[in-house]
């Protein structure tokens, strides 16, 4: 029975995966959206920086960058803790 469980579990797995591997889009082929030309031709202007990426990264996904700050300093900052040794151990 565990191992019938098992195998149907891998079967969904695969498929779930060749169905996303059929469905991608071509190398070089992006979909192009309404955000994306905003974001070129006002990026400039509304932000001041020349690169795009960084007008996008630092000024109108700000929070949602320190979000991703905050839980890797919190992820860094729990395994410095649960890696320390005491104060007594030589």
């Amino acid at each position: 029975m565990r191992k019938s469980v098992a195998f149907g579990g891998l079967l969904l797995v695969f498929a779930f995966l060749l169905i996303a591997a059929v469905n991608l889009h071509g190398f070089g082929d992006p979909t192009n959206t309404e955000m994306d030309d905003y974001f070129i031709h006002n990026g400039q202007r509304q932000t001041g920086a020349n690169n795009i990426v960084t007008s996008v990264v630092f000024d109108y996904r700000g929070y949602d960058t320190l979000g991703e700050a905050t839980v890797l300093f919190t992820a860094v900052s729990g395994v410095l803790i649960a890696l320390r040794k005491e104060g007594g151990e030589e």
